[in-house]
């Protein structure tokens, strides 16, 4: 399984061990780290999955599409590699992906 470190914004670090076609959100969800909400399940409809790609892993990913890059315009904080983490799924390839989170999604 591929490995995703989730960096909070104070610095803490989680390394998870993510299953190849699940989403970065639900990787998140699933082992209880605090910074990803994902209160509409993963279907780019809130937002509350923001996150930030770190630099040497943006252009690895596919690039946000029309409806995500909408949502985008709603979270707080934007930075160029703000991405939703329900819309990054993982795969081998992505093994080592590091995330930061925001210091809230609200």
């Amino acid at each position: 399984m591929p490995l995703v470190t989730y960096i909070s914004h104070d610095g803490s670090n989680y390394e998870v061990q993510v299953p190849s076609g699940t989403s970065v959100m639900s990787g998140a969800v699933d082992n209880m780290i605090d910074g990803i909400v994902g209160e509409c399940g993963g279907s780019c409809s809130c937002a509350t999955c923001h996150c930030y790609v770190d630099e040497a892993w943006v252009g690895k990913l596919k690039p946000a599409d029309g409806m995500e890059k909408d949502m985008l315009e709603c979270v707080l904080e934007p930075r160029p590699n703000s991405r939703l983490s329900c819309q990054i799924v993982v795969a081998a390839d992505l093994d080592g992906l590091v995330i930061r989170l925001p210091e809230s999604q609200f």
